[in-house]
């Protein structure tokens, strides 16, 4: 029995979802940016590879113009980096800034704004060597280990196949610009990028489904685990019931203290007590119920309106009826002013009173 209580069988609750959120415990699939990334600088390299050409051969002509009356000094090497690093820079920096943009973007549709504080918290348990050592040979590092040798396969077999359908004309190629060159390698790596993307693209998304199963996985609870968030979030249920009970009981208690001023108590006759209280300081006002109870709680309240010379009245309809609509504390609805005005005036009578008007 106490097996079958750890069992994870439940689904988690909010506050267990939210709790691994803030641990950075989320589904996500590197897979998934690693296509998305690939297709970025595809479309990116496509798009600026026109200006990459242009700004390649006027380097290769500066270079080629310069290198003839060019001495390389301590005072010429650090202008010379200079240039070649600014090439460097307007040559990748388009590409560059699509990728990190592809990357955000697309950690974010996966996760969506998350900034988990608990994950950077340090954890020494982390740089115990036994805790790594069985990550390294635990399954879920097997198959990462299986899909990266996967991955590598398919872009090296796509790669090979391109690459050996241009290879025959590379001899051409010595009959062609910088541009033209620059060109075809650049149509050589769109070809290999595209054809492996749209293959990774479905590993992306069996992988993703496998993350997203697996999260769910690890994620169930136990209902011993959810009887304790219980406990500890929403208080122990017997503690609850305690105290639920306890102001019952206490709710009793200042109910009972009203019936000896009430003015008077209508049964059923042995079921239902409703205790009405008439103070007629302005016509507008109208009798109040201060207490009421059944079985027991009923035969309470008529012991002590008895003790206190307060009338006892027996009127089954108007009993059932008060019971039902009325709560402690309220005024009775006008659909009971015609009854009530009934047994009041019959309470006064026997006090020799005459009853005033109400609910005018």
């Amino acid at each position: 029995m106490a097996e079958s209580a750890q069992e994870k069988t439940e689904q988690p609750t909010p506050r267990r979802k939210q709790e691994a959120r803030e641990q950075g415990n989320v589904v996500k699939s590197a897979e998934v940016n690693s296509v998305v990334v690939l297709f970025t600088a595809i479309l990116s390299l496509k798009l600026t590879m026109a200006a990459f050409g242009d700004t390649f051969q006027k380097f290769f002509v500066m270079v080629y113009h310069e290198s003839s009356f060019l001495e390389l000094t301590p005072d010429s090497l650090p202008q010379l980096m200079w240039i070649v690093l600014k090439v460097f820079a307007l040559l990748t920096l388009p590409v560059m800034v699509s990728i990190l943009i592809a990357g955000f973007v697309s950690n974010f549709v996966q996760v969506g704004p998350l900034f988990a504080k608990k994950a950077l918290t340090p954890d020494l348990k982390k740089l115990n060597p036994l805790s790594g050592l069985k990550k390294l040979v635990s399954p879920m590092a097997l198959f990462e280990v299986f899909k990266g040798l996967l991955k590598i396969s398919i872009m090296s077999l796509i790669a090979y196949t391109i690459i050996n359908k241009y290879i025959g004309d590379v001899s051409d190629w010595a009959y062609l610009s910088v541009q033209e060159i620059i060109g075809l390698i650049a149509d050589i790596l769109v070809e290999i990028g595209v054809k492996a993307g749209w293959i990774l693209l479905v590993m992306a998304a069996a992988d993703y489904g496998f993350q997203y199963y697996q999260h769910q996985k690890k994620m169930k609870m136990s209902k011993e685990e959810v009887k304790e968030e219980a406990k500890q979030y929403d208080g122990n249920p017997v503690i609850k019931s305690a105290i639920r009970s306890k102001q019952r009981e206490m709710a009793r208690m200042r109910m009972m203290k009203e019936v000896p001023e009430a003015t008077v108590v209508v049964t059923n006759p042995t079921h239902i007590a409703i205790a009405l209280k008439y103070e007629p300081t302005s016509k507008s006002d109208a009798p109040r119920v201060v207490a009421k109870g059944k079985l027991k709680l009923a035969e309470k309240i008529k012991q002590i309106a008895r003790e206190n010379g307060v009338p006892v009245i027996e009127n089954k309809p108007l009993a059932r009826g008060l019971y039902q609509a009325c709560e402690v504390g309220m005024e009775i609805p006008v659909a009971f002013y015609q009854a009530v005005a009934e047994l009041l005036t019959q309470v006064y009578q026997m006090k020799g009173l005459k009853l005033p008007e109400f609910g005018e």
